[in-house]
């Protein structure tokens, strides 16, 4: 990849918290982001790694938080795409989703989350209401964002496999157990999810799953492999997880980690996949890629 190209942050985060608190930040141990961060903040970072374009992820289910992010797309330089939320079991799914693609910076919308990993049923990706509006996320053209943890993969493989008709991409490979050490079980769902063709991953949050202290290119590579050789570079794309990886590593110790462990500047994970899944729904309204 050319650095005239320019690298895909295929996920990232901002946040004010004279604006919105994030209760998520908890504790000492996430007490260094327990402040503001801004594109402002993440501009020079970003630019000095050779980033492009990125795309700003949902942080809190909070419904005022997709039309702001929306409306920070329409005036940025650097974020091009926004996954947002929205509450999936509400019987009007479909016209709040029409409804946010009005906004200020609609046109800018590829995607919605929401926090599964905090759900306690395993099995929440199954709800009749929750599939219920998987449909209309997919009949918007939008894509899904899986943010899940190993023990709830069973149940995104089954949401993934019923629903072919829209893309799921697996956020932070899944969360696997790096400062373990272990594989088992989070790789053979991995490899389960990998098997069906409307699914992709993002190569992001491993230094966070790690030992944050400690942590060595070496301790990420088995799982970095695994989503590598499961999905293949033409179904995984970068993302640094910023700001929350700043509890491990700098923007640019997570840019440059992701090109070891690809042992190089692979353009597919750094560019090509998420200008296919993410940019290429910019203004798309319902078509689908």
């Amino acid at each position: 990849m050319t650095a005239a190209a320019g690298i895909i942050d295929a996920h990232h985060h901002v946040w004010d918290l004279s604006v919105r608190d994030q209760d998520w930040i908890t504790g000492p141990e996430l007490a260094p982001i327990r402040r503001d961060f801004t594109l402002d903040d993440l501009a020079p970072d970003a630019r000095a790694a050779g980033v492009g374009a990125t795309v700003l992820v949902q942080t809190v289910t909070v419904a005022e938080e997709t039309p702001e992010f929306l409306a920070l797309a329409e005036r940025s330089d650097l974020v091009a795409a926004v996954v947002g939320w929205t509450d999936l079991t509400r019987p009007d799914v479909a016209d709040t989703l029409a409804a946010l693609r009005q906004l200020p910076g609609g046109r800018h919308l590829v995607g919605i989350r929401h926090q599964v990993q905090g759900e306690p049923d395993p099995e929440w990706l199954l709800r009749p209401d929750v599939s219920r509006g998987l449909t209309a996320v997919a009949a918007a053209g939008l894509v899904y964002d899986l943010v899940v943890l190993p023990h709830q993969l069973p149940a995104g493989v089954k949401a993934a496999a019923g629903h072919p008709e829209l893309t799921f991409v697996l956020d932070h490979v899944g969360k696997p157990p790096v400062a373990s050490g272990e594989l088992e079980p989070w790789s053979s769902h991995v490899r389960a999810l990998a098997e069906l063709p409307n699914t992709l991953c993002k190569l992001s949050g491993l230094v966070t799953e790690a030992d944050r202290a400690t942590w060595t290119v070496d301790a990420l590579r088995p799982y970095a492999d695994t989503v590598l050789d499961a999905f293949g570079p033409g179904r995984v794309m970068f993302g640094s997880d910023w700001p929350v990886c700043t509890l491990a590593a700098s923007y640019g110790q997570v840019v440059d980690t992701a090109r070891e462990l690809l042992g190089g500047p692979d353009e597919e994970v750094f560019a090509g996949t998420a200008r296919r899944v993410y940019l290429s729904r910019v203004g798309a309204g319902n078509s689908r890629t």
